[in-house]
């Protein structure tokens, strides 16, 4: 019945999929059935399925969901668009040159493994606690990923393309141009896929604070809902961000399947 590495239809990958948040939805009920004093949890440790879905119109309303979403993804754009075009230039000279890598080892060694908790108070000291904060904030979680991807990317590339290139006169940009950025592109374009996902996490981190007047975004709303309630809005966020991150994440696959359909296919999964 279960083989290793067993390829199986899509529709059954929806069906097993589907098999599994059933079965936490059906733990989430279980554990808070009944009345108050008859649950396994309390309602103030957790709210069960329908008081929380109930909640969702005061969710969309009362602490302007769209227009806080619409923030935080904003944000996580502009930050990640900076990363992008900086980890993936580095990232591209790193895969190429040995000595650049090695200079910016330390970089990366930091980008990578530094707590990103730790990282939000200098944030606040070079930045401030606007906007600029949030998008520099991204840029660097998410730099260093970004950079380290695109390099062994680049490096992936198999080296008869490089001898195959010079052999035919080619100079050294032209390689890089021509030969090794674009084979690599379409594991680059997949590692940003991935990592926007991550990214779009990490702005919750930095949005506890704002100025006065602009949108406090996902972030903002968990905070608040954690202090004055109500806790639901809580987890309806907490819900709603893996289904916005999903979606986000089979579109651009999709626009993947499109530019590089010779790696992906042209349908999508």
């Amino acid at each position: 019945m279960f083989k290793i590495r067993e390829e199986i239809p899509y529709w059954k990958t929806l069906i097993c999929g589907a098999a599994c948040a059933l079965f936490f939805l059906g733990v989430w009920w279980y554990a808070t059935r009944g009345e108050n004093e008859e649950r396994i949890l309390s309602p103030l440790v957790l709210t069960s399925p329908s008081e929380t879905l109930a909640t969702f119109p005061s969710l969309w309303f009362d602490r302007a969901l769209t227009r806080n979403f619409a923030a935080s993804l904003w944000r996580v754009c502009l930050g990640f668009a900076l990363a992008a075009v900086v980890g993936v230039s580095l990232g591209v000279l790193c895969g190429c040159f040995t000595r650049i890598e090695a200079f910016f080892l330390p970089m990366t060694l930091f980008g990578r493994n530094a707590p990103l908790a730790a990282v939000i108070p200098l944030t606040f000291a070079l930045f401030g606690i606007g906007e600029a904060q949030k998008i520099m904030f991204i840029f660097i979680a998410c730099v260093a990923f970004v950079m380290v991807d695109a390099t062994q990317a680049i490096k992936d590339v198999g080296g008869h393309y490089v001898d195959t290139a010079y052999t035919l006169g080619a100079s050294r940009w032209q390689v890089i141009s021509k030969v090794l950025f674009p084979l690599a592109l379409p594991s680059i374009f997949n590692s940003l896929r991935v990592l926007f996902g991550i990214a779009f996490g990490y702005i919750m981190l930095v949005e506890s604070v704002q100025l006065e007047g602009e949108a406090g975004g996902l972030g903002q709303i968990i905070n608040l809902s954690q202090r004055r309630g109500p806790k639901a809005h809580t987890i309806l966020v907490l819900l709603l961000i893996p289904l916005i991150a999903y979606a986000i994440d089979r579109s651009l696959f999709w626009v993947q399947c499109q530019l590089f359909s010779h790696r992906n296919g042209r349908g999508g999964a």
